[in-house]
This record gives structure tokens, sequence and C-alpha cells, in this order.
């Protein structure tokens, strides 16, 4: 295992009287991929939005680099938000922009960068891709599988040390699903950003996964590799894995 990147010590988050991480304790590891599995509305997206800081946890604390996010002064928040990048469940790529717009949107947000330089940059991220034939089309006119790439070209263009992977293959076949988790696996291992990965294709996505945790009523009863998930004797766990419960998760 790397070194912890983000830890959630003690996390705790409830919506009106609902809770939905209750005492979270979880270490994300630099350089790796880590997913969050778990049944439909265990909350795996909202412990995702913690880590971005879409969210603030109503007790605990989260870390980066062993620092206290909520603690940071703005200016650092902000530098440490740009670390970040978000692959969204349907790819949200924005119809009316083509291929080359979509991606170059975070830089041209983002930086001040002239129009050449960021013209440079997103077609050097698309040629890495293997998109460089397709700058002018439109999101329509791809397939779902390509529409994928191009949005993980999108969270790439602003050299992210970590990407978040929400669902990244609903709504694909079988086929277009292995071909999007190979896809993270290479470019994870080619530019070494650390991703964390919520997804329910089990166990498709502990191919891809150096690390494995699993959310059950509001915490984590499992944090451990492939391997040891596979021969965890916690039946919940096993039962999940097995798809002797609900997988069909979008939460």
């Amino acid at each position: 295992m790397g070194e912890p990147l983000i830890q959630f010590c003690n996390v705790h988050k409830s919506f009106d009287s609902q809770v939905v991480l209750d005492g979270i304790n979880l270490a994300i590891e630099e350089g790796l991929v880590t997913s969050i599995i778990g049944r439909s509305g265990v909350g795996k997206s909202v412990l995702l939005k913690h880590v971005v800081g879409l969210l603030e946890p109503d007790e605990g604390e989260i870390l980066f680099h062993n620092q206290n996010v909520l603690t940071m002064r703005r200016s650092q928040q902000r530098q440490l938000k740009r670390k970040f990048s978000y692959m969204f469940q349907n790819a949200a790529l924005f119809d009316s922009m083509t291929v080359y717009e979509n991606i170059a949107l975070p830089l041209e947000e983002k930086t001040k960068l002239p129009k050449a330089e960021i013209r440079k940059r997103v077609l050097a991220k698309m040629e890495q891709l293997e998109l460089g034939d397709i700058p002018a089309k439109y999101p329509s006119q791809l397939s779902g599988g390509m529409r994928k790439r191009v949005a993980l070209a999108r969270a790439l263009i602003t050299n992210p040390e970590i990407i978040l992977f929400d669902e990244p293959t609903t709504g694909l076949d079988p086929v277009r699903k292995t071909a999007v988790h190979s896809m993270i696996s290479r470019y994870q291992r080619e530019f070494g950003f650390t991703a964390v990965v919520v997804s329910h294709d089990i166990p498709d996505v502990f191919y891809i996964s150096q690390k494995v945790a699993m959310l059950e009523n509001g915490k984590i009863v499992f944090e451990g590799t492939r391997e040891e998930i596979e021969t965890c004797s916690d039946p919940v766990v096993q039962r999940f894995i097995r798809g002797e419960a609900d997988t069909t998760d979008l939460g």
C-alpha cells in the first residue's frame, strides 16, 4: 500500500434525521485505485462529495497529507480543490459543445492560459487518449464508451493528482464496462493519479482496484485489498460480493 493521501477520521453526516455517514474511518492511499462499494442508497456518493469538498462533515476530520482540510485557509482550500477532478456518472458532457470545447472547458474556466497554449494542451491530451480524429464532433455523435473517454480527457486536462469516478460504467453493456475499467486502469498507471471509484460492478471493479472499501449502515465494514475482500469472513460482505444483496446501486 502507498502513503495515505486522504484520511477520514470519525466522519459523521446526516440530512435532517437521516444518518448517512456514522463515524467513517478510511484511508485513501496515494497513487492507487481505491473502490468504494456498497448497496444502493448507503451514501457512497455522499462520501465521494466529502473527498472533493462538495460536502462538509457534521463531525470528524478529513485530512489531506495529515492536514485538516476544514481548518485550512481559504487560499489553501482553493489550491487543494485544483488537485481534484471529478468524472460524473453519465459523463456530463455538454451536447452543444464539440469534443474539443468540452475538453478545453476546465482550462478556460480555471486558468489564464492563452488560447494557443490551451489548444496545444487539449490536442496533446486527445492524442494521448486516442481521440485525435474527433475534435469537431459532438457528444451525440459518439458511442457511450467514446463519450466516457472524452470525459476522462476533460478530467485529466488540468493534470490532477486525484480523480473521483462516480459510477463510471453506468448504462454500459458488459463489453463497454470492461473497456472503461481497462481505460481507467491503463491511464491511472500512465499518468500516476490517485483514483477513487464508486461502483456497483462487482466483481469487475476489483480487477482494477488495489484497495476496496465497503460502506454499510453508515460505516466502513471492510477496508483492504481485492484478495482480502474475497476471503473476508464477514457474512454481510460475502452476501454483497456474491450478489445476494441489491447491487443495482446508483447511490
